[in-house]
C-alpha cells in the first residue's frame, strides 16, 4: 500500500517515493541535552519512532538518524550552574534521554551523532559556503548571507520581510543584514571552543544538522522531521545552507508535529507548566504516555491534563488485557488445540478471519494516509472487540486465537502501546531436566500439544534438544 505524507514544503499530501527503492534516509532533529526531556520533546521522539516503525513494517529499510546537540549556550550556562564541564553535562542528559525514551518503547536510532564529534565536517561545510560567497566572516564570527539564496522562506512559506520578525538581532550587530544567521561563533573567554580558519569558536545551531545529515545520509534526505517550532528558523536555515552548498534539495519530504498544551495553555517556561517525562513516568505507565501522544493526529495540537492521561491508561490496559486473555486461552487449550472443530466452529472461524482481513486493511489504510494514528487505534479496538467476543465462546480454536494475537502484535509493531516483553529468568539445569522428563512422558502418552509446548518454552530460553542413541541431550545456545 502506498504511503502518503503531508509535505510541509508543498503543503500537500504526496505519495512517498524514496530515492532508492525500499530504502529510506530519515533525519529527525534531536534534543539539546542540557536537561531532562519534557513531554513536548517526547512528542516528536515518539511520533517519528512510529513513522520509522510503520515504514519498516511496510517493508522499508530505514536509516534513521537523530542527533544530539551537545554544545550550546544552554549547555554552557548549565555547566556553570552545576560546576561541571560541558561534555559532562551533555553525557549526563544523553544518558537520561536514552533511559527515558527506552522506557517509552522508542527503538534505538540507526545513529545518534553528536555535534562535538563532527566539528571537522561542520568547519568544512562552512568553508564551502564561504568559498561560494554564501557566507562571510566578521570579527571571528561567520554568517550565512541570506540574500544569496533566492528561495529563503520556501519551507515556512514566508517572505523575507515577514521573516525579520522571527530573527533575533544581536547587540553589537556585525551582520550585513538582519536576516543573516550565524554559522560559527567566535569564542568568549572561558567558553568551550575549537580552532577554525576564522579563529577559536564553536558552531551555530543550524549548521550542525546540515553537516550531520550530509555526513550520515548524503546530500538529499528522503524524509526530514521535527517539531513545528523548528520549521522556522532552524529548518529554513538548514535548507538555505545545505542547498547553497550542494545544489540539491535537502529533503524531498518534510514533516512537522504540532505543539502540546497543558490544560489548554501553551507549555512554556514563563508559565512553569512543563512536565518532564521522568516525572510523568512516576505516575503513568510508559505505554499510556505513548498512547496519549498517538491519540491525536500528529499535525494537530495535543492537550495534556490528568484526565487525558487517565483515559490513555484505561485504553492501554484494555489492549493489554486482550493480549493476555488471548495468551491464556491458548495455553488453556492444551491438547484440545488439535481437535477438529464442529461445523459451527468452522463457521465462526471463517467469520472472524474475514473480519480480521477488513480490520487489517483499515489499519493500513489509516497509517498509510499521513500516519493517521487515531484512526489506526480505532482499528486496534475493533480487533480487541472481535477478540473479546470470540473469547466468550465455549469452544475456541487455536488457529483463530493465534491469528488474533498475531494481528494485534503486528499492529503494535507500529504503535508500540503494548507492554514491553519482560526478560525471563534463566532456567536452572535441574529445571531443564525436569521439563525434559515431562516432555518425554507427554510424548509417551501421546499428549503432543504439551510436548510441543515444552519444546517451544525451552527454545524460548535458548535450550536446544538433540536426540541421541543414549537419549535426549540438551545444551544452551
Amino acid at each position: 500500500m502506498t504511503v502518503y505524507i503531508y509535505n510541509t514544503l508543498s503543503r500537500e499530501k504526496e505519495a512517498f517515493v524514496t530515492q532508492e527503492p525500499g530504502k529510506v534516509k530519515m533525519y529527525v532533529c534531536g534534543p539539546t541535552v542540557y536537561d531532562y526531556i519534557h513531554i513536548g520533546n517526547a512528542r516528536p521522539v515518539i511520533f517519528f519512532d512510529t513513522v520509522r516503525r510503520y515504514l519498516e513494517l511496510s517493508g522499508y529499510e530505514v536509516n534513521y538518524i537523530m542527533n544530539f546537540t551537545d554544545v550550546d549556550d544552554k549547555l554552557i550556562r548549565k555547566a556553570e550552574q552545576m560546576g561541571a564541564t560541558v561534555p559532562e553535562v551533555a553525557q549526563t542528559f544523553i544518558d537520561a534521554f536514552n533511559e527515558d525514551v527506552a522506557a517509552l518503547g522508542v527503538r534505538q536510532a540507526t545513529g545518534n551523532p553528536r555535534v562535538t564529534e563532527n566539528i571537522p565536517e561542520i568547519i568544512d561545510l562552512i568553508s564551502e559556503l564561504v568559498d561560494k560567497g554564501a557566507a562571510y566572516a566578521s570579527e571571528g564570527d561567520v554568517y550565512f548571507r541570506t540574500s544569496s539564496f533566492e528561495d529563503y522562506g520556501k519551507l515556512s512559506h514566508q517572505n523575507i520581510e515577514e521573516l525579520q520578525m522571527g530573527i533575533r538581532i544581536e547587540i553589537g550587530e556585525r551582520k550585513e543584514s538582519a536576516q543573516d544567521f550565524v554559522l560559527w561563533k567566535g569564542a568568549k573567554p572561558g567558553e568551550i571552543k575549537w580552532d577554525s580558519p576564522w579563529g577559536p569558536g564553536r558552531p551555530g545551531w543550524h549548521i550542525e544538522c546540515s553537516a550531520m545529515a550530509r555526513k550520515y545520509l548524503g546530500d538529499t534526505l528522503d524524509l526530514h522531521g521535527g517539531g513545528a517550532d523548528l520549521q522556522f528558523p532552524h529548518h529554513e536555515c538548514e535548507v538555505a545552507q545545505s542547498e547553497s552548498c550542494t545544489g540539491h534539495p535537502l529533503a524531498n519530504y518534510w514533516m512537522h508535529n504540532g505543539y502540546i498544551n497543558i490544560d489548554n495553555k501553551k507549555m512554556s517556561k514563563s508559565l512553569g507548566n512543563g512536565i518532564t517525562v521522568r516525572v510523568l513516568l512516576e505516575r503513568a505507565k510508559p505505554q499510556a504516555i505513548r498512547y496519549f501522544m498517538l491519540s491525536t493526529h500528529y499535525r494537530s495540537p495535543l492537550n495534556f491534563n490528568d484526565l487525558t492521561i487517565e483515559q490513555a491508561q484505561s485504553s492501554v490496559d484494555r489492549i493489554a488485557n486482550c493480549e493476555a486473555n488471548l495468551e491464556h486461552r491458548l495455553q488453556a487449550l492444551g491438547s484440545l488445540a488439535h481437535q477438529e472443530p464442529s461445523a459451527i466452529g468452522l463457521e465462526a472461524r471463517e467469520a472472524v478471519l474475514a473480519r480480521l482481513e477488513e480490520i487489517e486493511a483499515a489499519f493500513h489504510s489509516k497509517m498509510s494516509d499521513d500516519f493517521n494514528t487515531p484512526d489506526a487505534i480505532t482499528a486496534v479496538f475493533e480487533l480487541v472487540n472481535e477478540a473479546n467476543q470470540y473469547l466468550q465462546r465455549e469452544v475456541a480454536e487455536a488457529v483463530v486465537l493465534k491469528t488474533l494475537l498475531a494481528k494485534l502484535r503486528k499492529f503494535d509493531d507500529a504503535l508500540g502501546v503494548l507492554p514491553l516483553p519482560q526478560a525471563q529468568p534463566e532456567l536452572l539445569d535441574e529445571e531443564v531436566d525436569r521439563l525434559i522428563e515431562e516432555r518425554i512422558e507427554a510424548r509417551r502418552t501421546k499428549n503432543w500439544a504439551r510436548a510441543d509446548e515444552i519444546r517451544d518454552a525451552l527454545a524460548d530460553q535458548g535450550i536446544l534438544l538433540e536426540d541421541t542413541p543414549q537419549g535426549i541431550r540438551w545444551r544452551r545456545k
